[in-house]
């Protein structure tokens, strides 16, 4: 998948600024696709120049102007294309794993430290995905909401980050805690 391919999904709903873009980013689509505002901006400006979004200038009394973007027919055209390209497995790259492939041979003290950073760091992810869930649903249950909402894609794709961060958060905290059962079994031995 391309940045490209990120934008023009989040440009599908509404027209976005940069800036507002860059937001949507970081609360849904950063769970999936990591991006900084910089490189949003740069996209946006060849989306545009290849006719796959459209720009217009906003004129605002107290602040600066803004461009507001929007996904074109080819735009969505190029989106069409892309979903019916076979979609490539992805892999785990992380430093982390690293680390943990390692722990035989390091302090345990540190990867510990580690992986209860990582574990607090995805618990915090956990909360947020659960928030923005609840706030998509309104006061319907989930599978309501599934059934009968307006549009579920940015559901699924928040619930997928849920699961993901869930998965990290359990991971780190059982490895921890083997880590630390392994050391405290050797320094008993020794």
């Amino acid at each position: 998948m391309a940045l490209r391919h990120a934008v023009l999904a989040a440009l599908l709903d509404e027209e976005l600024s940069g800036y507002q873009l860059a937001k949507a980013f970081d609360l849904g689509v950063a769970n999936f696709w990591h991006a900084l505002p910089q490189q949003l901006y740069a996209e946006l400006a060849k989306l545009e120049k290849e006719g796959l979004v459209a720009g217009r200038e906003v004129v605002q009394d107290t602040r600066p102007n803004k461009r507001l973007f929007q996904v074109t027919d080819a735009g969505l055209a190029e989106l069409q294309r892309f979903a019916a390209t076979a979609a490539k497995p992805s892999f785990i790259r992380d430093d982390l794993l690293v680390a943990v492939q390692a722990a035989d041979h390091l302090d345990p003290g540190v990867v510990v430290a580690q992986l209860t950073e990582r574990a607090a760091f995805a618990e915090a992810k956990v909360e947020l995905f659960g928030a923005l869930l609840r706030g998509m649903r309104g006061d319907r249950g989930e599978e309501e909401f599934l059934l009968r909402g307006a549009r579920i894609g940015p559901y699924l794709t928040c619930r997928r980050g849920l699961d993901f961060e869930r998965a990290n958060r359990d991971w780190c905290r059982r490895t921890a805690a083997v880590l630390l059962e392994r050391q405290a079994a050797a320094r008993a031995e020794g």
